[in-house]
């Protein structure tokens, strides 16, 4: 009897997280496209005159000498979206607007770290996007992408390095292309290198994983395969339909990123999408989407690969909305976090990885992993920790951090949820600039520095 209504609390959770989701995201598409409503109907009758705007653009340009600066370059996070989609929608709330130099990749929102790392690339420099032979043989997609005709920043290269800014997942998706410049392993450019990248910044980003993919769905056990019944799997059915249905209009407005796949009706028919929907192929089939990469185990196994290089300099805000009562660690506001978020901060709170499961490294303890802010554990996000802690420095207060060292990863902790910095800055007041102006302002500072230096910990490395 017990065992019945267990099973009956976690439907009723299930279906209530199912609906604050959906709404959520209903939220965000009515948003985007009232938007662009009410700017089509501006400009219809406010017409602006063209030739005055590009000519004040390109006195702006010329004034502030923006070739010189390297770009700023935003990469969204699981479910976002770049410029360019979702109409006027801004995934980072209008940060983009605070410096005259920055980018906003539109990559998979829901595509494996490794594919998206490869389409960032490609973005910057331009060409199709190349996968890779082996990868794409592995996972079963198109070994060959999007073809962009000309890169968002061609010049690229060691003389011209860039400053990456990732929030979540994209924290880790920049790490993954680092390393990847690092290794040579973008074919017809033989000369890339890790000094490619002049600094990165992570906004409550996805470095050791997170136990909500396991509250989600994923399995503790090896942190790849799925749930019968979950969020997850409502997610993944509702992605399949969506791209086999393949409306050409709705796909340009969002994209999940599988095009590579070929999940549309046109190339499927019927028995792919029957396949596809019983995970007999498809992304969900071969592992290669986001959320296997952000379990920990999953992140354990990228990590393992991926240094720290000494002339980059690295930061990072991780985010908190926990607090401790009494020796438990709970919520710790009522409105202060999303709705769609306080459940899971209850819930990531109170987790414990299973006693009859070996955990997932060597020391791990369930009460590091309480404090979260909804979608990550708060350890998680300082800075890559696991299986080999990186150098790291903590900081309280971003004016005492003054003279900073490359190789070394200074963070801080921010109280606030996962979703507090992007999409809707009026929750963030004004802690939002104070964040974006902080980083944007030490993205402009620490430019030309590339001397390497010695790590004070390297010899631990």
């Amino acid at each position: 009897m017990l065992r019945y209504w267990m099973l009956v609390v976690q439907l009723i959770e299930l279906f209530v997280s199912a609906l604050v989701h959906m709404l959520y995201g209903f939220y965000i598409f009515s948003s985007a496209v009232a938007g662009d409503l009410s700017q089509g109907l501006s400009d219809w009758y406010f017409k602006p005159n063209m030739d005055l705007v590009i000519k004040e653009l390109q006195q702006n340009s010329t004034s502030t000498g923006l070739k010189d600066l390297p770009p700023i370059v935003l990469v969204h996070g699981i479910f976002g979206f770049g410029k360019g989609r979702l109409g006027g929608l801004s995934y980072f709330a209008g940060a983009e607007n605070k410096d005259e130099r920055v980018l906003v990749p539109d990559l998979g929102s829901l595509t494996s770290i490794y594919d998206r790392s490869r389409e960032l690339f490609y973005y910057l420099k331009g060409g199709q996007v190349d996968y890779g032979d082996e990868h794409s043989k592995a996972c079963g997609h198109s070994q060959f992408g999007r073809m962009y005709e000309r890169g968002n920043y061609p010049e690229w290269d060691e003389d011209h390095p860039i400053h990456f800014v990732g929030h979540s997942a994209g924290a880790q998706v920049v790490r993954v292309l680092q390393q990847m410049l690092a290794d040579k392993a973008f074919k017809g450019y033989e000369n890339t290198s890790e000094s490619w990248v002049l600094s990165i910044t992570s906004l409550s980003g996805a470095f050791n994983g997170t136990t909500r993919t396991y509250l989600d769905g994923m399995y503790p056990e090896d942190g790849k395969s799925l749930k019968s019944i979950c969020l997850l799997q409502i997610c993944r059915l509702g992605v399949i339909v969506y791209d086999w249905l393949d409306i050409p209009w709705l796909k340009a407005y969002y994209n999940f990123g599988f095009d590579h796949f070929n999940m549309s009706w046109k190339k499927k028919g019927i028995s792919g999408l029957v396949d596809c929907l019983l995970g007999s192929a498809g992304p969900f089939s071969s592992m290669d989407w986001i959320l296997p990469d952000l379990t920990i185990q999953g992140s354990l196994a990228l990590n393992s690969h991926l240094q720290t290089f000494p002339n980059t300099y690295y930061f990072s805000y991780a985010t908190k909305r926990t607090s401790k009562i009494m020796g438990i660690t709970m919520p710790s506001s009522i409105f202060g976090i999303h709705p769609m978020l306080f459940i899971r901060v209850l819930q990531m709170s109170q987790w414990r990885h299973p006693s009859e499961i070996s955990p997932p490294y060597k020391g791990y303890r369930d009460e590091d992993w309480q404090d979260n802010d909804g979608a990550l554990n708060t350890i998680s996000m300082t800075h890559p920790r696991f299986p080999i802690e990186h150098p790291s420095h903590f900081i309280q207060d971003d004016s005492t951090c003054e003279s900073l060292r490359p190789g070394i990863w200074y963070y801080k902790i921010v109280e606030g949820d996962h979703i507090l910095f992007i999409v809707n800055r009026e929750r963030a007041g004004v802690q939002f600039d104070l964040i974006y102006d902080n980083i944007f302002e030490r993205c402009r500072k620490h430019v030309f520095k590339r001397n390497p230096q010695m790590l004070p910990n390297e010899a631990q490395q």
